[in-house]
């Protein structure tokens, strides 16, 4: 039975990762971890990057920064520094989904959400794999009559964000891309293989937990 192992921290993860089974925010599986709670550790690190990302954003005349809650804002905020653009942030919360996938939303303050209504808008990231946090905070930035112009992120994973930006026709910007395979339950070959799913971000939990709150 394939077990989890630890995975050195190579450019451009900034982050330690290990390989294994898990449940993704999004509701997908994936094999790769990162502890993206650690990515502010060395704030240091992070600027440098956050510095290079906000270059590549700064010939789209961007009026706003909106980075999805947790350090998808942080890294927002440092860019929105940079470009001496305004912030905004999203935060999450449970809605209904039919087949499993992305059962989590993101949702602009409401007191923020009058000033986005026109405004030239970038989401900036940290990582983006199948991108649940970037697509709730592209249809609210949306429902605000926000104009999102790019999506920009330190890394992406995978081709899912690809695929979702190219049908949006918002450019997106990454400083690395990585492949990285994930799967819907139903097609996933680690549960197949029997493999133990992990949840270290407690995402079941906290789905379970909006919920009744919800109600």
């Amino acid at each position: 039975m394939m077990q989890s192992a630890p995975m050195a921290e190579p450019e451009p993860y900034l982050v330690p990762g290990r390989r294994g089974h898990f449940l993704l925010e999004s509701g997908y599986h994936g094999e790769l971890w990162l502890s993206l709670e650690r990515l502010c550790l060395r704030p240091e690190r992070v600027r440098e990057l956050a510095d290079r990302l906000a270059e590549s954003l700064d010939s789209l005349h961007v009026e706003f920064i909106c980075g999805p809650l947790v350090e998808g804002a942080f890294v927002g905020l440092l860019i929105a520094l940079r470009l001496n653009a305004r912030f905004a942030y999203s935060e999450p919360f449970a809605r209904a989904s039919t087949n499993g996938l992305f059962p989590v939303g993101y949702r602009v303050p409401e007191a923020l959400r009058g000033d986005l209504r026109g405004r030239r808008v970038a989401i900036v990231n940290d990582v983006i794999s199948a991108g649940s946090a970037v697509r709730g905070t592209l249809d609210d930035l949306q429902a605000c009559g926000a104009h999102v112009v790019a999506i920009g992120s330190l890394l992406v994973l995978g081709e899912d964000i690809v695929e979702f930006a190219a049908s949006k026709a918002v450019p997106l910007l990454a400083l690395a891309r990585v492949p990285n395979p994930i799967w819907p339950a139903s097609e996933c070959p680690l549960c197949a293989a029997g493999m133990p799913m992990e949840d270290p971000g407690n995402f079941a939990g906290k789905a379970n937990s909006r919920s009744q709150v919800a109600l």
